[in-house]
């Protein structure tokens, strides 16, 4: 599992903003793998998130990166795998608290409430923020059941 491979899906409300975010994301040296969909039609999100969040728990990806309208079903559905941290943000600061305080290992992103710019800011910030560990990793441990 390299550090420098994502995992990265949506819905058909994130779609052209995985699109953006994945182009991005190649362009700055990641590999990407696409878990769809791949079209704006309409999904049903589980369908995407399940596979992109059990890559993720067998040690494929370290990290992934979800976009739908609002983040709430993707995250949801996502944080049903033991294992998988997810966290929605819509400001950078968020996504680095996610990191800090919680090892987030999934970003959800609200592609109907952000901008593209406030997109790769946020993903960014995600991308290079450590976890703190320490105090931070006490709790982490308590989350799985």
């Amino acid at each position: 599992m390299s550090t420098n491979s994502l995992a990265i899906g949506s819905d058909h409300a994130g779609f052209a903003y995985k699109e953006m975010l994945a182009h991005w994301l190649r362009d700055n040296g990641y590999a990407v793998k696409d878990f769809g969909t791949y079209s704006a039609d309409s999904v049903d999100y589980p369908d995407f998130v399940h596979p992109l969040a059990s890559a993720i728990t067998a040690g494929e990806y370290a990290r992934g990166v979800l976009v739908c309208g609002s983040a709430n079903g993707v995250c949801i559905t996502a944080n049903k795998h033991q294992g998988i941290r997810a966290a929605i943000a819509w400001e950078p600061e968020l996504a680095a608290l996610a990191r800090q305080h919680n090892d987030a290992n999934i970003l959800c992103l609200p592609a109907r409430f952000i901008s593209e710019e406030n997109a790769r800011a946020i993903l960014s910030q995600f991308l290079n923020t450590t976890f703190e560990g320490g105090r931070h990793q006490t709790r982490v441990s308590k989350i799985d059941c």
